[in-house]
């Protein structure tokens, strides 16, 4: 029987955090019971008798049963709740058919969850299956073997892309058998990366289709919103989804800390990241294994330093970060300790959100909202797996949804889990798709079966600038018929990056050559611009030098006493206007725009006072950007009524801009970090006030989209989280931005305030 975890331990420190304030909510999360329910038709004896319990919770049952009659399911149930094992027997069972011996590929959105996922597949011992993992770290011969010999792959999106699909002729035997893909992770794959991903799976459809194989497809998610549309949308195929969750889970405490205030008047409050550490801390000590998330790197190093700091000698070694930019062995060091169970305390970026099963986790610690209510179930589920009782500690961040949830801490238990979106019509990412399908098969007619109406206009634009030529096809039967085929050398599609639209890394490197770290090619002058404090493992670096034509920034170590904040430059300019509407006495508008940001230079700031050090200046190219965005237009008149003085407007709409890219993840599943936004008091092109929010990607993500439908329900709740809020003049917590290119200066609080007001006056904006 699973030992309980000492709630009493918990609840007392909890109350001891309660007594000063910092604890404003607890929920009580009741324990929840099993429910069984028996298959349709039985296993293969032999995959039966490996089955390691003796019934299937009610939602596996329900979805090997759709899954074996070769429909297409999303199984979006809690964490801990077996949705592996309801697609590992069915690909058992299909692979020790002695009649069509079937394979199955495994797609998952990083490495670690692949490996993970391999060792539980091993310790089942299913006859018959050989499965293996092919990702960038399986060497050549390793690749070799398992092309000739797996029946089961376990891989990733980069994988299928560059290393499967485009050399298929050596998978033909493995495809002419693809019985079940797996797309694990459901949730996370949205925006740019969801949307890559539905033409990666068209792509892979239409290869089996050429091989005789029409696989079924199996998601599994966290719970968001709306699922079965989601995965429906990535295959292109009907799914059905199975969300009543039949596994136990045993009781949780939710609390909700928030940082206490220092300064009434600037609403400065005590350091997230500090109120973090000293929880997770205050875990440890007490004997609880505990994972903490972070929103951003920085913060995952930052934090699991003021972890170890807090700790005695003994403990220091038990606390490890996790983060996406180390080497390969580093990686692989720190997931054999987690899973080994040496580490007591693992600081993580959402990397390890994902379905890993990390095993005996008593607590999870929220450092800030991460973005979407699905995510925050999703990261509090990693603790409590083993059906213990267990933790969640949410610990309020500055921003302005952080704010909103812990004044309105019922939003957090009661709000339904988001929808997430993707844009397959995005022609930056559809049409490097279209030449890498041609290099794989000539395109014809029949493939608008993948891609529809998007299919024409794609092949005109590509031979129009002579990356594919048509030519027409002898038909066996008679006749002939148009095909487009790749028209270039070499493989097409090795600069699409599947998760932010470049594939293009900026390695980061000390003097000598040594690899410290990556970072994306369209962070690096953001991230890694020369003078910039970089932090890689707890130890800090200066970058001395940044080269974008060479992808190189050369670092030195440094006291790491001190941290830097970029400061940029964005315009934007309007290249079609597709939809306008009256939000009150405004107009909210729809459409496709061009933004260049250039990063002008940086502040250097003291790590614990944050009191500005210096301030230096760059010289970096400017960055373009073709993407989708929704704008409001506000009337002179509306401004004057307001009375919002000229000199204060500027100010006044920064300040909107700003609360308004904050509460947008309450409409939409998105982050501020996923959008971006520019607000100025007159406009070239729009010859009035207006504030623009855009996706951040090339081509748009489908945030901007559901901006615009969301209209007036967005400006009363960037209205409700500016009047709540206790500041003077503005603090992070309703108008200021850690991801202000301009310093957050100007902001008008009061401003943004009365022009809020004003505008949603209006009777139509109610």
């Amino acid at each position: 029987m699973v030992a309980l975890l000492d709630r009493t331990s918990l609840e007392v420190l909890l109350d001891e955090l309660a007594d000063d304030g910092r604890i404003v909510h607890i929920e009580h999360l009741p324990p929840r019971h099993q429910r069984y329910r028996s298959l349709e038709r039985p296993l293969l004896p032999q995959v039966a008798d490996k089955i390691p319990f003796p019934k299937f919770w009610s939602h596996q049952a329900e979805a090997i049963d759709l899954i074996r009659s070769g429909q297409s399911v999303v199984l979006a149930t809690g964490t801990a709740s077996g949705k592996s094992l309801a697609y590992q027997a069915p690909i058992a069972d299909a692979i020790a058919d002695p009649l069509t011996p079937a394979t199955a590929m495994l797609l998952f959105p990083t490495k670690a969850l692949a490996h993970d996922q391999l060792r539980s597949l091993g310790s089942l011992g299913f006859p018959n299956v050989v499965a293996a993992t092919y990702d960038g770290d399986t060497d050549r011969n390793q690749r070799t073997w398992v092309r000739s010999n797996a029946n089961t792959i376990l891989t990733n999106p980069e994988m299928l892309h560059s290393g499967i699909l485009p050399h298929h002729k050596k998978w033909d035997t493995f495809l002419r058998r693809l019985r079940y893909v797996v797309v694990d992770e459901l949730h996370v794959l949205r925006g740019i990366f969801g949307t890559n991903l539905a033409h990666l799976l068209r792509r892979l459809r239409r290869l089996c289709k050429h091989y005789g194989a029409d696989p079924t497809f199996v998601f599994t998610s966290a719970t968001i919103g709306q699922p079965e549309r989601l995965a429906t949308q990535l295959c292109g195929k009907p799914v059905q989804c199975v969300s009543n969750d039949g596994s136990p889970a045993g009781p949780r405490l939710f609390a909700l800390l928030d940082p206490p205030v220092l300064d009434q008047a600037s609403g400065a409050r005590s350091s997230t990241n500090a109120e973090t550490a000293s929880m997770v801390s205050r875990l440890v000590r007490g004997g609880h294994r505990t994972i903490t998330f972070c929103g951003s790197r920085k913060g995952t190093e930052v934090v699991a330093g003021h972890v170890k700091d807090m700790l005695p000698e003994h403990l220091k070694h038990t606390v490890r970060a996790y983060r996406g930019g180390y080497l390969t062995e580093e990686r692989r060091e720190i997931e054999d300790e987690i899973f080994a169970g040496t580490t007591q305390a693992v600081v993580a970026t959402t990397a390890l959100e994902l379905g890993v099963d990390i095993g005996g986790l008593d607590a999870c610690v929220l450092n800030g909202f991460p973005g979407t209510i699905a995510s925050l179930w999703q990261q509090a589920g990693r603790a409590g797996r083993q059906q213990q009782a267990s933790i969640a500690v949410l610990v309020g961040g500055d921003d302005q949804l952080d704010r909103y949830l812990m004044a309105h801490p019922h939003e957090v238990f009661s709000r339904p889990p988001e929808p997430a979106v993707i844009n397959p019509q995005n022609p930056f990412i559809l049409l490097p798709h279209l030449e890498c399908a041609a290099y794989e098969l000539p395109l014809t007619h029949q493939d608008y079966e993948y891609w529809n109406t998007d299919l024409d206009d794609g092949i005109r634009q590509l031979v129009q600038t002579d990356r594919l030529r048509t030519r027409r096809r002898r038909l066996r039967g008679g006749g002939d018929e148009p095909i487009a085929v790749w028209a270039s050398r070499g493989i097409p599609g090795r600069d699409v990056g599947i998760r932010s639209g470049s594939s293009r890394q900026c390695k980061i490197t000390l003097d000598d050559g040594t690899l410290i770290g990556t970072v994306d090619e369209a962070q690096a002058p953001s991230l890694v611009h020369p003078g910039a404090i970089y932090l890689h493992r707890g130890a800090a670096f200066k970058v001395e030098h940044l080269n974008l034509d060479t992808g190189q920034a050369v670092v030195t170590p440094s006291a790491g006493t001190t941290y830097t904040q970029p400061r940029s430059t964005t315009d934007i300019q309007l290249l079609d206007t597709e939809a306008s509407i009256a939000v009150g006495s405004t107009r909210l508008h729809l459409g496709t725009v061009e933004v260049s940001t250039q990063v002008t230079g940086y502040q250097e700031k003291d790590i614990r006072t944050r009191k500005v050090l210096t301030k230096e200046s760059l010289d970096l190219p400017p960055q373009m950007l073709t993407t989708r965005a929704f704008w409001y237009t506000v009337p002179l008149e509306i401004v004057a009524k307001a009375e919002v003085a000229t000199a204060d407007l500027a100010g006044t709409l920064h300040a909107i801009e700003h609360a308004a890219i904050a509460m947008l993840p309450l409409f939409t599943i998105c982050d501020r970090w996923d959008v971006g936004g520019v607000s100025t008091a007159m406009h070239v092109d729009t010859a009035q006030p207006s504030i623009f929010i855009y996706d951040g990607y090339q081509g748009g993500a489908g945030i901007a989209e559901l901006g615009f439908e969301a209209a007036t329900r967005h400006l009363l709740a960037t209205l409700e989280a500016l009047v709540d809020c206790p500041c003077v003049s503005g603090c992070p917590s309703c108008v200021q931005s850690p991801k202000c290119g301009n310093g957050n200066e100007p902001l008008d609080k009061h401003g943004a305030i009365s022009l809020l007001r004003t505008v949603l006056a209006d009777p139509s904006a109610t």
